[in-house]
């Protein structure tokens, strides 16, 4: 009789790169998937998604259902699919994680070497303006902390997103006290200076803070639009030059983009 035989087959794992690579090639798909129901305005059909990302109907199905089961994908009437509420909560996580200081601290750097000059990013508190970080330049003599509103370029920016009836509660609460002789000290003068802020989209002080010191200014938005921060660059007035506004506009952009902040056109973000 003959011995039956009892060697095993033994399958041949598949190599790690070929695990890896079968692995990107899921999320590559998966994210199609997801981009390809980002430009749909409503729910849309398998048969649709499969033709938009040329994937095979039975291939797409089922990514799709691996996507409902973690709330990536929610599915509709009639088979259809959309987005689903686990990318609202991851995105809104992000948007409450991210940082406007981390977000500039890189474009600040870069446009400090550009100019040689101190480069500030502010935040308004109140009725005052604080500066959170400084690119610095010691020869630049601007090294305040905080200052009024009016008596900066960064505050101008957050008064001109002010209306009317903001601005002149402004005026009432503070005076409009000035430190040097070409400050603003007068409502006419001051609503003068936001208009044309409004304009142009970016705002000056000129030796408004500290004679002999002159600032540029530009808005810095985040993904909804709104002016969280401005990013001004100070020096002595001798030494501003008028093509730095170019590149401090840019780079407030740049910082914005890092912020969710998507332009309607390739100009630099203006205040509205």
């Amino acid at each position: 009789m003959q011995a039956m035989s009892t060697d095993k087959v033994i399958k041949t794992p598949k190599a790690t790169g070929e695990v890896g690579k079968t692995a990107i090639q899921v999320v590559e798909r998966m994210m199609n998937l997801l981009d390809a129901l980002a430009e749909q305005e409503e729910s849309s059909s398998l048969k649709n998604l499969a033709e938009m990302t040329g994937l095979h109907l039975s291939t797409a199905h089922r990514i799709l259902n691996d996507m409902v089961a973690c709330r990536l994908v929610e599915r509709g009437d009639g088979g259809t699919y959309r987005l689903g509420l686990k990318l609202l909560e991851l995105g809104n996580l992000v948007k409450a994680r991210l940082s406007v200081r981390e977000a500039a601290q890189l474009p600040m750097r870069t446009l400090h070497k550009l100019t040689g000059e101190t480069v500030n990013l502010s935040v308004r508190q109140g009725d005052e303006i604080v500066y959170v970080d400084r690119a610095y330049s010691e020869r630049s003599g601007m090294q305040i902390v905080r200052a009024p509103l009016h008596l900066t370029s960064v505050g101008k920016l957050f008064l001109a997103s002010d209306d009317l009836s903001q601005v002149r509660a402004y005026v009432t609460r503070t005076g409009l006290s000035g430190h040097t002789r070409n400050s603003i000290t007068e409502l006419g003068k001051l609503e003068t200076e936001l208009n044309q802020v409004r304009k142009v989209g970016s705002a000056r002080d000129d030796e408004e803070l500290k004679l002999g010191v002159s600032c540029l200014a530009a808005a810095i938005l985040d993904d909804t639009g709104k002016l969280v921060a401005g990013l001004s660059l100070s020096a002595p007035t001798d030494r501003i030059q008028a093509d730095w506004l170019r590149a401090l506009q840019e780079t407030a952009l740049q910082i914005s983009k890092g912020m969710g902040f998507k332009p309607k056109s390739s100009e630099p973000g203006t205040i509205a």
